[in-house]
């Protein structure tokens, strides 16, 4: 794989909380490209700089493109850890496939990614609650207008260290639930992590934040009764000592950090399922005493307990606004395993030297 030096290193933020989400990014990129008869080529490491972009490329007009998220952390012995990289390639490809875009060879990604950060090792923070973001993203590219799918693609991977996704850290999360607004269907694309999903679920989002609330949660679209996800996060919900979350019904992604929760609760002897749950039925378990905590899970955020939901104008706090041992549990399960401070009984790490 080429690899292209810089001839001047970037200048370093400081690596602390005081990163936010997003804001900084590294020297070095990952690039591949693809071509309708050649397949993907061209597989490189580059210098992080901006790239020119025709106005007629596709993905302005159409919005084909696909990302993922991951981040490595730095583990005590100085190496660096990714979690669970494979589960992301595969949910790329299968949002490729969605999106009418070539599936890619999760091979030669994994080795550009572990190449990448090996350069830009310098830029993973070590602060707590500090990670280096990964960000590999796919758009096409071909020069034309059309409602076609493109035969040109550009792959990139970008890093960025990252402080906590949520300004007030492990803070409770206030939602407001949505019920006027949609942002997924079945038989959509709110399975696949692609562009359009997040562009649709801005204007719900601002008018909840001018509210005063973190997130909005999300109503399925047809009868506006069952819970789906929160706009950055899976959803979790403790009631009566049993653990539910939304079922894979097409219309939610099918997180990670979901996938890897479900996992840990289940060997621990808690009662987890995965079904439909409406909105009143949330919310008759909070009148009657019996929702003991309720929670988010995704890369960005990690594990995030909510404190306060609001429905139809109406708050319900939940667990008086604090996190919960569940949540605390897996929050501390989960880090661990990220961080290197806990043992990884799953071999959910992948370690790179």
């Amino acid at each position: 794989m080429e690899i292209i030096r810089r001839k001047q290193l970037k200048e370093k933020p400081v690596f602390d909380n005081s990163l936010g989400f997003g804001h900084y990014f590294t020297d070095y990129m990952f690039t591949m490209k693809y071509t309708a008869g050649e397949g993907w080529h061209d597989a490189k490491i580059e210098p992080n700089e901006p790239k020119p972009f025709d106005l007629a490329t596709c993905v302005f007009h159409y919005a084909q493109g696909i990302f993922e998220g991951m981040k490595a952390f730095r583990q005590p012995d100085g190496s660096i850890a990714i979690f669970r990289p494979e589960e992301n390639w595969a949910r790329m490809n299968r949002s490729a496939t969605r999106m009418c875009i070539p599936n890619f060879p999760e091979d030669v990604v994994e080795e550009g990614l572990e190449e990448l950060l090996k350069l830009d090792r310098d830029w993973i923070p070590t602060a707590p609650g500090t990670a280096l973001y990964i960000r590999p993203t796919i758009v096409a590219t071909r020069i034309m207008l059309g409602v076609h799918a493109s035969t040109e693609y550009l792959f990139f991977i970008i890093l960025s260290p990252v402080g906590s996704y949520y300004a007030h850290g492990l803070e409770p999360t206030r939602l407001v639930v949505e019920d006027t607004y949609t942002r997924a269907t079945i038989g959509g694309t709110g399975e696949a992590k692609c562009l359009g999903n997040y562009a649709a679920s801005m204007k719900a989002g601002e008018e909840a934040e001018e509210k005063g609330f973190d997130q909005v949660l999300w109503l399925d679209a047809n009868e506006k009764k069952y819970v789906e996800e929160v706009g950055s996060m899976n959803i979790f919900f403790v009631i009566g000592g049993e653990v539910v979350t939304p079922a894979l019904v097409g219309s939610i992604l099918p997180g990670i950090t979901r996938k890897s929760c479900i996992q840990v609760l289940k060997d621990k002897g808690i009662p987890v399922s995965e079904r439909r749950i409406s909105i009143d039925e949330v919310i008759a378990a909070q009148k009657e005493g019996t929702l003991n905590e309720a929670f988010g899970t995704g890369t960005a955020a990690v594990i995030s307990p909510v404190g306060l939901i609001r429905y139809k104008d109406v708050d319900y706090t939940i667990n008086g606004g604090e996190m919960g041992p569940i949540t605390k549990m897996l929050y501390d399960t989960i880090t661990g395993i990220q961080y290197g401070t806990a043992p990884d009984p799953y071999n959910w790490k992948k370690i790179v030297k």
